[in-house]
């Protein structure tokens, strides 16, 4: 199985969102089946195979997250996060301004979902393998 230390340590090479992909190629040599993470303080839960789970810490302070989704806003604001424009605490930041909650990952499916505080799907994505 993964630990949060080894997740940590992959995670740490992520400068930008352009980065993000092979990220996620790392983890899941690791292991990692899926991840969900929470906006207001980034900490995350990570699933693997027979049920294993293990979740890391608050990275930061708790953001505010707010009630009303601005999708378009959003989709503009990870655009620029993907171009390797903005760091990983802005988007964090950018996801609380427009509404998201938290986002899951799944690592077979190559999807990352944003959700919203009322559990609505805001975005799917495909991410790139």
């Amino acid at each position: 199985m993964f630990t949060v230390e080894q997740i940590e340590s992959a995670h740490s090479k992520v400068k930008t969102g352009a980065d993000f992909p092979n990220y996620i190629k790392e983890i899941k040599e690791l292991g990692v089946k899926s991840f969900e993470t929470w906006v207001k303080d980034s900490h995350t839960e990570y699933f693997g195979e027979n049920d294993f789970t293990t979740k890391s810490e608050p990275k930061y302070a708790n953001l505010i997250i707010e009630d009303q989704t601005d999708k378009e806003k959003f989709i503009q604001q990870l655009k620029s996060h993907q171009r390797g424009e903005t760091d990983y605490m802005k988007f964090c930041e950018d996801c609380a301004e427009t509404g998201i909650e938290k986002w899951i990952v799944d690592l077979d499916q190559f999807t990352c979902i944003y959700y919203d505080k009322a559990g609505n799907e805001i975005l799917t994505e495909e991410i790139p393998h």
